[in-house]
């Protein structure tokens, strides 16, 4: 069995990708969007290039994305994403990286559990712990 995370981003899909490029260097590995649905009632009326479906390579995950029912109000409530890095250079770049446009929750400090722990919402509203064991 394999768990993937399944992140809707209610429109933002495609900003959200990139910004992730950037943050994380992911790589998408799958992509559709509403227009490529053989099902027409699946395609709200300004949603045709709104992006359906994606897979993207974060690390060794492969998460999925959607742009859902494009309402604008993606909520990423009681669930985050915990990236545990090698090292401590690592860790605070992509911190300060999630962290542009986003919501610092706890800054980076060192913990009895870890060298480093942060916890951040990015701008868009997906909440991460970063985490360097000790």
């Amino acid at each position: 069995m394999q768990v993937q995370p399944y992140l809707h981003f209610d429109g933002r899909c495609e900003e959200a990708i990139e910004f992730y490029r950037h943050a994380l260097n992911v790589e998408v590995t799958m992509m559709s969007r509403f227009k490529d649905s053989p099902d027409p009632t699946m395609i709200a009326p300004g949603t045709e290039n709104k992006i359906m479906h994606m897979e993207f390579r974060l690390g060794d995950l492969i998460l999925c994305a959607s742009d859902g029912r494009c309402m604008g109000n993606a909520q990423f409530d009681g669930i985050s994403l915990t990236l545990n890095l090698k090292t401590i250079a690592e860790a605070e770049r992509i911190f300060a990286a999630l962290s542009e446009g986003g919501q610092v929750q706890m800054p980076m400090i060192e913990a009895f559990f870890a060298s480093r722990f942060g916890m951040v919402a990015d701008r868009f509203g997906v909440p991460w712990m970063i985490i360097v064991r000790k």
